[in-house]
């Protein structure tokens, strides 16, 4: 397992008007994601895991800093690259580690077949085994939405614009092509990211006016948990 690396990350909603003046300007300036459609979208679909009592959805709430979640993600659809992911925040900084895991091993953990998560070697694995046998870390929902993804080299910028946000509502048919999703979020409105190092860039900084936008409190994960 790699080195940990926190970065910063800023999320804001903006509206449908926003949005076209800021993928404009980005355009000019940073570099798509490689891994884009024609369109210059991707779709993302991830499974996320929480507890009975649902630890990682309450902390995100209420607030707590140093707070974890974990996550099965693939992208359009594409279940020959599927990972898994931590997602940690500690003092107001984040962190991911990922580890690929194959369509196989992800419908072995659906099943509650965990044993060869710990004799895995993974590190990875062998925590989520851990949490799965001591706090009761399950599947809980599908999440899907749409992302355009921007790249600037300089402070190892990442500016993402999520839409089309849905739940599976209580739904973990993680490989459903058809799985019925309902919108979470108002189709006005789109997810800001911002993502960075030790530094952000005037240049980028002007164009996504951060201080002007509305601060997102909550995840994406706890947008769809609204719901169910």
């Amino acid at each position: 397992m790699k080195k940990l690396r926190y970065r910063n990350e800023l999320k804001h909603y903006i509206n449908s008007i926003d949005c076209i003046l800021l993928k404009n300007k980005l355009t000019h300036i940073m570099q798509r994601d490689q891994n884009s459609r024609p369109d210059g979208k991707y779709l993302i679909r991830s499974l996320y895991f929480d507890t009975p009592d649902d630890k990682a959805l309450i902390e995100k709430i209420t607030g707590v800093d140093n707070r974890e979640k974990f996550r099965l993600r693939f992208y359009n659809h594409d279940t020959n690259f599927v990972r898994l992911e931590k997602k940690s925040k500690i003092n107001g900084f984040t962190n991911k580690i990922s580890s690929p895991i194959s369509k196989n091993q992800c419908e072995l953990i659906q099943k509650g077949e965990i044993e060869w998560l710990y004799t895995s070697g993974n590190k990875l694995f062998m925590e989520l085994y851990s949490k799965i046998v001591h706090q009761r870390l399950m599947p809980t929902t599908v999440v899907d939405y749409e992302r355009e993804a921007y790249i600037y080299k300089p402070g190892n910028v990442r500016v993402t614009i999520d839409s089309s946000i849905r739940t599976g509502l209580r739904s973990t048919n993680f490989f459903d092509k058809n799985l019925p999703t309902i919108e979470a979020l108002d189709n006005n409105l789109s997810v800001l990211e911002v993502k960075y190092d030790n530094f952000l860039p005037e240049v980028i900084g002007d164009i996504v006016q951060i201080g002007e936008r509305h601060k997102l409190s909550v995840s994406k994960y706890a947008l769809c948990r609204i719901y169910c």
